[in-house]
C-alpha cells in the first residue's frame, strides 16, 4: 500500500514538503521573471529591431507570446502533478530521449548560462556606482556574481522556507524599483516630453532579419513564466494556484515592463540606449537625481532574487531526472535535517563559474536561448500530441487547442530564425544539445560502461551521501 505525505504528517519523514503557497508561487514567478532583463535587455532588443516602435512592439508581443505559453504549461502542470517542468512534460509526452537531452542542456548550457547573464549584471549593478563615471573592472564584476551565486546556493541548500520569503522580499523590492522608473516617465510623458516619440518606426534603422533576436532578447526578460511547474510537487493546491499565479504573474509583467520601456524612452535617445551598458543606472542619472543611488542597489537586489529563483527551481529538474533514472541518483536525495536537494543544488556550481569566468551578456544570451525555446516549442508540441493520445484524461485546466498550436509553430518559428540570425552562437548551442544523444544511448538506455567503472561510481556516490548526509525521498508526493 503507497504511503501519503498526509498520513505520516508530523514524522521526521524525507521528502519535498508542500511549503509554496500561492503568495510564494506568485512571488517565484514574478521575482524569478522581473530579473535583470529589463534592466539590460532594452538595448538588445533595439539592436535587434532597430527603432523605437517596433521595440515597444516586440516587449508587448512578448508578453503575449507569454501568456500563450504559460496558459500551455498551466494546463500541462495541473494535469501532469509532477515536479520539473519542461523536462518531465516531455518526459511524459515525447519520451526518453528528448528528455534525457533537455536536463542535458539545463546542465550544460541552460542554467549556467542564464544565471550567468544575471549575475553578471548583478555584479556590474553592485559595483559601477564606485567606479562612476568610469566602467567597473570586468575582473571585479567577475568576482562580485560570483559571491552572489555562492549566497544563494548556501541559501537554497539551508532552507526552502528562507529561499521562499526572500524571494517574496525581493518581489516587493523589484516592484518598488519599477513603480520607481515608471511615475517619472509617464509625468514627463504626459507633461509634453515626447520628442523621441516622434517617428517611432523610423525605417532608416529597420533590422527585420535580426528580429528573432530582439525576441530572444525580450522572452530573456520574460523568462520566468515557466517557474512554478517546476516545483508542483511543492505548490498547496497546484490545481487552482498554477492557473492563477501563471494568469496574474504575465500581466503584471506585461504591464510593468511596456511602461518601463516607455519611460526610458521618455528620458533617453536610441543612440543612449544603444550607447548604454546599464540602461536602468542611465535613466536614473537624468530622471532620479535625487535618487539615482537607490537605482543601482534596487536593481542588483532583482538581478539576486532572479538568480535565486532560477536555481530554486532547476534543481528540481535535476532532482527529478535523478528519480526517472536518468541522472545520477545521488541528485534525487534530499539532506536528512533540513529537507532541501542539497547535490542537485551543489551540482551546478562549477559551470555556473565556468560561465560567469566568460562574462558576454549578449553572447551568453544567444546561446542558451536557442535550447532554451527549441525545448519550450516541443514541451507545447507534447501537450498537442497528450491531447490527441489522451482525449479523456482529466484536465481541471484545459486552454484551446489553437493557443499550443500557435506558440508551438512560433517557438520552431523563431529557433529556425535564430540560426540564420546568429549562426556561430546558435549553431555552437545547437551542437552541444545534440551532444547529449551518444550519451543517452551509452550511460542511459542501455549502460556500457565497464564493471570496474560502475563499481568506483557507486562507491563515491555512497561515500558522497555520508558526506552530505542526504538520503532518497522517503514517500512519493505526486
Amino acid at each position: 500500500m503507497e504511503t501519503s505525505p498526509e498520513s505520516l504528517k508530523g514524522e521526521e519523514t524525507v521528502y519535498l514538503k508542500r511549503k509554496i503557497t500561492l503568495l510564494r508561487a506568485i512571488s517565484l514567478t514574478i521575482g524569478t521573471t522581473i530579473g535583470s532583463g529589463i534592466f539590460i535587455s532594452p538595448k538588445g532588443v533595439l539592436k535587434n529591431s532597430g527603432n523605437i516602435g517596433l521595440s515597444l512592439a516586440v516587449w508587448l508581443g512578448c508578453g503575449v507570446f507569454s501568456m500563450f505559453g504559460g496558459l500551455c504549461y498551466a494546463d500541462l502542470g495541473t494535469t501532469i502533478k509532477k515536479s520539473g517542468g519542461h523536462y518531465t512534460y516531455i518526459l511524459e509526452t515525447l519520451g526518453p530521449l528528448p528528455a534525457f537531452l533537455r536536463v542535458w542542456a539545463e546542465f550544460i548550457l541552460i542554467r549556467p548560462a542564464s544565471t550567468a547573464v544575471v549575475s553578471l549584471a548583478f555584479g556590474r549593478y553592485v559595483i559601477e556606482p564606485f567606479f562612476t563615471p568610469c566602467h567597473a573592472p570586468i575582473l571585479a564584476v567577475k568576482l562580485i556574481s560570483a559571491v552572489g551565486v555562492c549566497l544563494i546556493i548556501a541559501l537554497n541548500c539551508s532552507s526552502v522556507s528562507w529561499s521562499a520569503n526572500l524571494q517574496t522580499i525581493l518581489m516587493c523590492l523589484k516592484l518598488v524599483t519599477i513603480t520607481l522608473i515608471v511615475v517619472p516617465g509617464m509625468v514627463a510623458l504626459f507633461s509634453g516630453h515626447s520628442e523621441n516619440f516622434r517617428d517611432p518606426f523610423d525605417s532608416s534603422s529597420l533590422a527585420l532579419d535580426k528580429l528573432p533576436l530582439a525576441f530572444y532578447s525580450g522572452m530573456f526578460a520574460y523568462g520566468g513564466w515557466f517557474f512554478t511547474c517546476y516545483v508542483t510537487e511543492e505548490i498547496i493546491n497546484p490545481e487552482r494556484n498554477i492557473p492563477i499565479t501563471v494568469i496574474m504573474s504575465i500581466v503584471v509583467v506585461t504591464v510593468a515592463y511596456v511602461l518601463t520601456n516607455v519611460s526610458y524612452y521618455t528620458f533617453l535617445t536610441v543612440d543612449e540606449v544603444l550607447e548604454s551598458e546599464a540602461v536602468a543606472m542611465s535613466f536614473a542619472d537624468i530622471a532620479l537625481k535625487g535618487f539615482s543611488a537607490a537605482i543601482p542597489i534596487l536593481v542588483a537586489l532583482s538581478c539576486f532574487g532572479t538568480v535565486n529563483g532560477g536555481i530554486f527551481a532547476s534543481a528540481r529538474i535535476f532532482f527529478v531526472a535523478s528519480r526517472e533514472r536518468q541522472w545520477p541518483r545521488l541528485f534525487a536525495m534530499i539532506h536528512i535535517q533540513r529537507h532541501t536537494p542539497l547535490p542537485a543544488l551543489l551540482l551546478m556550481l562549477p559551470l555556473l563559474f565556468l560561465m560567469v569566468s566568460i562574462g558576454d551578456l549578449y553572447g551568453l544570451l544567444n546561446f542558451f536561448s536557442f535550447s532554451r525555446w527549441l525545448f519550450i516549442g516541443l514541451t507545447t508540441l507534447g501537450l498537442i500530441i497528450h491531447r490527441f493520445k489522451y482525449p479523456n484524461l482529466p484536465r481541471p485546466f484545459k486552454v484551446p487547442i489553437f493557443i499550443p498550436i500557435v506558440f508551438t509553430v512560433t517557438c520552431l518559428f523563431i529557433v529556425g530564425m535564430s540560426l540564420y540570425s546568429d549562426p556561430f552562437n546558435t549553431g555552437i548551442s545547437c551542437a552541444i544539445t545534440l551532444s547529449g544523444i551518444p550519451l543517452y544511448y551509452l550511460m542511459v538506455k542501455k549502460p556500457r560502461a565497464p564493471g570496474r567503472w560502475m563499481a568506483a561510481f557507486n562507491f563515491l556516490t555512497e561515500k558522497l551521501q555520508l558526506l552530505l548526509m542526504v538520503i532518497p525521498q522517503e514517500i512519493k508526493t505526486y
